[in-house]
């Protein structure tokens, strides 16, 4: 009898495939479902273990649309509540970041709060550009909460004649 390979999810979970009898149920399902959940348990009380809230949540993601033109590549993202001053801008020819900080300007009791969905702190987001940029000619505006930053295309296939001059 041949052995049939494991699916990406089998191996993954470290499930096993059990023999089905005529009925549809598996002779050992109650034993290994048993030594899965032990083991799953186990490697879940393992990570939590080994995780510090504190040491992975330092900033938030930004949210950007990117899109090009025929001569420039846009991102933009909503920074409402961001004084311009707060954002930096790091470019390079093939990537941006973009990091600021929103801070809450009221001092509620998290107890009083029945919904609360709008992060405040610190927020960045590093993007890959599709072409190379000229860093020299990008610019980024605020307009109504809306961050965008315009980055001129670099045009890898524009000529110049030059004229030889005699000295």
């Amino acid at each position: 009898m041949q052995k049939e390979k494991r699916t990406i999810f089998e191996r993954l979970l470290g499930t096993v495939r059990l023999e089905e009898d005529e009925y549809g149920t598996s002779s050992n399902s109650i034993l290994k479902k048993n030594a899965f959940e032990s083991s799953a348990h186990t490697q879940l009380q393992s990570d939590k273990d080994n995780f510090d809230i504190n040491e992975h949540i330092e900033e938030g993601q930004l949210s950007v649309d990117m899109y090009e033109t025929d001569k420039e590549i846009i991102i933009e993202a909503m920074i409402a509540g961001v004084r311009p001053d707060d954002i930096q801008l790091n470019i390079t020819r093939d990537q941006v970041t973009i990091r600021g900080k929103r801070e809450s300007n009221t001092q509620v009791n998290e107890n009083n709060y029945f919904i609360k969905e709008l992060f405040w702190g610190a927020f960045a987001r590093t993007v890959n550009l599709p072409h190379e940029i000229i860093i020299e000619e990008a610019d980024a505006i605020e307009k109504h909460g809306l961050l965008i930053v315009r980055l001129p295309k670099l045009d890898k296939n524009r000529q110049s004649k030059i004229r030889v001059k005699s000295i």
